[in-house]
């Protein structure tokens, strides 16, 4: 039985960038026909899969989105197209709505005029804000608390209004590891993920790690996170892209494991994977960081028919295999098995 999305015509906007990049692997081992747009000032070229089209652009370019939109006639849009620092939006905040709010704007329009009914949306939790440290649900007041959850608020609600187009808004929690096959995976120019970081840490390539607080109210003093695996993560893409192809209607879905891991933890996950201990020393707290970031999902679970399938230990060996090819990411590979 063939699957739904074989033989799609489907553009990934941020196709070449660390999430984007598994979505479009996924999309042509199934037979969809990919492309990529992509403006490769944080992706990759090496990181596009052989079988999809890369276009360079940039989601802002009204004309030139216009052309590809006309000219391609997409069934559907997987939009991860975003800058995503906390930090940086804080300092930035009319670049980050520019890009999150207004990108998204002239890309969704443009693929609404042209004929393409359906639109998954890259989204994140941190629309939600600080809610204590209870697991988090689609219903939460959304309350975000840096320019980056706003502007990704305000771009679900400009989709949610734009009429003529069924849009999936997933809002991930920490999206973690590398493809199984070890050939993409995570390479950010500034890297601020944890598990990279903790990786680089304990191989050399960085100094001690710096843990933001230790005296929070956990199981061991430090910060606790939903890791999801990207290949998880991916997989519950295309089960909403199904679901609006086959007419199902759009929504908004949590992504997450709904289990929290604290930060000594996944530093004791990825020492045993890397055979050598993260160094790393106390810092003070960030402010605005939130004592706990968990999911409750069991909205996608039920509607998208999605679970998560890998747990920290697999994230975090994935990680470390696509590192140890990878040493300095799509700059330079080594042949390490």
């Amino acid at each position: 039985m063939s699957d739904r999305l074989t033989g799609a015509r489907v553009l990934v906007t941020g196709g070449a960038g660390y999430i984007g990049s598994h979505a479009v692997r996924a999309l042509v081992r199934l037979g969809a026909a990919v492309d990529v747009y992509d403006s490769l000032e944080l992706g990759h070229r090496a990181a596009v899969d052989d079988g999809a089209t890369l276009i360079v652009g940039d989601v802002r370019d009204a004309q030139r989105v216009v052309q590809v939109a006309r000219s391609r006639r997409y069934d559907a849009c997987m939009h991860f197209a975003a800058l995503a620092l906390v930090g940086e939006s804080v300092a930035q905040p009319e670049r980050y709505r520019d890009y999150n709010v207004g990108g998204t704007r002239t890309l969704a329009t443009a693929l609404r005029d042209a004929g393409t009914g359906a639109f998954v949306l890259s989204s994140t939790c941190a629309i939600y804000g600080e809610h204590g440290d209870a697991p988090m649900h689609e219903e939460l007041p959304q309350q975000p608390c840096n320019p980056y959850g706003r502007s990704k608020l305000d771009a679900e609600q400009l989709l949610v209004d734009l009429d003529g187009l069924a849009v999936a808004r997933l809002r991930y929690f920490n999206a973690s590891g590398a493809h199984p096959d070890g050939d993409i995976g995570e390479d950010h120019r500034n890297e601020t993920h944890l598990i990279p970081l903790a990786i680089q840490a304990a191989t050399g390539q960085r100094g001690a790690l710096q843990i933001y607080g230790t005296d929070w109210p956990t199981r061991d003093g430090t910060c606790v996170r939903d890791y999801v695996h990207v290949v998880d993560l991916i997989e519950a893409h295309l089960a909403a892209l199904r679901r609006l192809l086959d007419g199902g209607g759009g929504g908004a879905w949590n992504l997450g494991s709904g289990v929290g891991h604290t930060v000594l933890e996944v530093l004791h996950a990825v020492g045993g994977a890397v055979g050598a201990p993260v160094p790393a020393v106390p810092a003070a707290r960030r402010a605005g960081d939130p004592v706990s970031l968990v999911a409750r999902a069991d909205k996608a679970h039920r509607e998208l028919g999605w679970q998560v399938t890998r747990g920290l230990d697999e994230i975090v060996a994935d990680a470390w295999r696509w590192h140890r090819g990878h040493p300095d990411g799509y700059g330079g590979a080594s042949q390490a098995g």
